[in-house]
């Protein structure tokens, strides 16, 4: 563990805690996609399966419980709450995000570090998790509407990533033998599909504008 490390696990917990806030307190999912927080609960499901075959440390297995819970309340919220069902736009969230998890699974039976069960479905939810954004970036920039929590939500997601590219650059120089290509390409892809709403996301706080993407 070091600060970028937990730096980025603040960050990504935050932006769960934000999204629940939104969806909890204000009984709305507009602006947020159902297709990615689907994908990100396939992620989660595929990638902690080991708790329950190995103990790292009480910090390391509650915070995989608490990404495992939140996904999938969210999904539950914008899919069975009488309130907040109502608030998904399903009608522009139309990526068919279906069609990528058959090539990130393939992916992960063809290029991984151990082929074992665990281990292919761990580097399956890393491919996975790389792309798993697509749709809500695809519906951001169809809809234009953009309100803070949901802007902070993809936000504080992207700085999740950045943190954990500055825990592996810090680990690289710190820890002998420290090479993980997968995870570092998986990593890169991912942020460099943020890249783009980081831009816009800066713009609008410097001009003190409403944040939109370009259709």
């Amino acid at each position: 563990m070091n600060i970028f490390r937990l730096a980025g696990d603040m960050s990504h917990l935050a932006s769960v805690l934000v999204l629940l806030l939104k969806i909890h307190t204000i009984k709305s999912c507009a602006g947020v996609s159902l297709k990615t927080q689907e994908l990100y609960a396939i992620v989660f499901a595929t990638r902690y399966l080991d708790i329950l075959t190995s103990f790292y440390s009480i910090y390391n297995t509650l915070m995989k419980l608490i990404f495992l819970g939140s996904s999938f309340s969210i999904v539950w919220y914008m899919k069975y709450h009488k309130t907040v069902h109502r608030t998904y736009d399903r009608e522009q969230d139309t990526f068919r995000h279906w069609f990528l998890v058959l090539p990130c699974f393939l992916l992960a039976l063809l290029i991984h570090e151990k082929f074992t069960f665990l281990e292919v479905l761990w580097t399956f939810s890393l491919y996975l998790e790389a792309v798993a954004i697509l749709p809500q970036l695809v519906l951001l920039q169809r809809t234009r509407n953009i309100d803070n929590l949901t802007g902070q939500y993809i936000f504080l997601l992207g700085g999740y990533r950045g943190f954990y590219i500055l825990n592996w650059i810090y680990r690289y120089f710190t820890e002998p033998h420290f090479v993980h290509w997968i995870t570092w390409i998986a990593g890169l892809v991912q942020t460099f599909l943020y890249a783009d709403f980081f831009y816009y996301y800066f713009q609008s706080w410097k001009n003190n504008k409403k944040l939109q993407l370009p259709a």
